[in-house]
């Protein structure tokens, strides 16, 4: 089932369902089970939702203007070069090997968009890049969560594009500024819950720019595992139904490509994910 978070018809924000080509609504404007999407993780709503979504108030896929899939989290953790394919690329593959801990950052909340959305290429920079990457959110709290446990405190599964600013990314060996430039975390287009993907190494990640295929991994590929993690993450803070940790992202990117890759106003960025859709975002000069 493909949950998303969208604006209404007045306006406002609402979240529902999306299915056979037409968004349901599920939030304060439609049948009302919860507010937010986030809300509907953290009240146990999301992914238990039957057949009596098709009551709700429905207009086409088309028509709708989608926000990130989670609106509001409280915490948003990405992890750095955790494909080994991208560790290759940026000539980091022998210290990985001895790393004995995820590189971790953060994203504000208020940097996301949505699938569709235009993405803000600030005007100060000509290194504009993007990152296609598989997202988790979580279901229920969790501190101290061991491996083994991780997976149960997952709710679901979404794309994600970390746009990237590098001269601001790599000015310092602190990467938070040029993560999280307005427009530049791209989150969607839907959420699915866990138990209807399986197997999440049998996933295939690809990102494309104008068709063109740049970034195309299996998630199994992943450095760190997904229970890893959590198990590591959960070791220094506590994490929360709504919360986002973005996993990280494959070789390809466009820094690294000869002759450069990386972004110009007007280039379309997709990243689809096996079982999640293609998330679209068009690059955008900001003003």
């Amino acid at each position: 089932m493909n949950y998303a978070s969208f604006t209404a018809t007045d306006g406002h924000p609402t979240w529902g369902i999306v299915s056979d080509g037409s968004a349901y609504d599920l939030g304060p404007t439609g049948l009302n089970l919860a507010s937010t999407l986030r809300s509907a993780v953290e009240q146990g709503i999301f992914g238990t939702v039957g057949e009596e979504f098709r009551t709700a108030p429905a207009r086409p896929e088309a028509g709708i203007e989608f926000l990130p899939a989670i609106t509001d989290p409280g915490k948003i953790i990405c992890i750095g070069v955790n494909y080994r394919s991208h560790q290759n690329e940026t000539g980091n593959a022998a210290h990985q090997k001895e790393q004995k801990a995820p590189t971790v950052f953060t994203r504000f909340p208020d940097s996301q968009m949505g699938h569709l959305q235009t993405a803000q290429m600030p005007a100060s920079t000509n290194e504009f890049d993007y990152e296609g990457e598989m997202a988790l959110v979580i279901g229920k709290e969790g501190f101290h969560v061991t491996e083994e446990d991780a997976f149960d405190h997952i709710a679901g599964y979404a794309a994600y594009n970390d746009f990237s600013v590098r001269d601001w990314q790599l000015a310092t060996t602190q990467w938070t500024p040029g993560k999280n430039f307005p427009a530049t975390g791209g989150f969607g287009p839907y959420l699915v819950p866990a138990p209807d993907l399986g197997d999440v190494d049998k996933l295939t990640l690809e990102t494309r720019v104008n068709g063109d295929v740049r970034q195309k991994a299996s998630l199994a590929d992943l450095y760190f595992t997904i229970p890893q993690l959590i198990a590591y993450i959960t070791g220094f803070t506590r994490l929360s139904p709504g919360d986002v940790i973005v996993t990280g992202t494959p070789g390809g990117v466009g820094r690294f490509m000869v002759p450069s890759g990386l972004l110009s106003e007007g280039d379309l960025v997709e990243v689809e994910i096996t079982g999640l859709g293609t998330l679209s975002n068009t690059v955008q000069l900001a003003s």
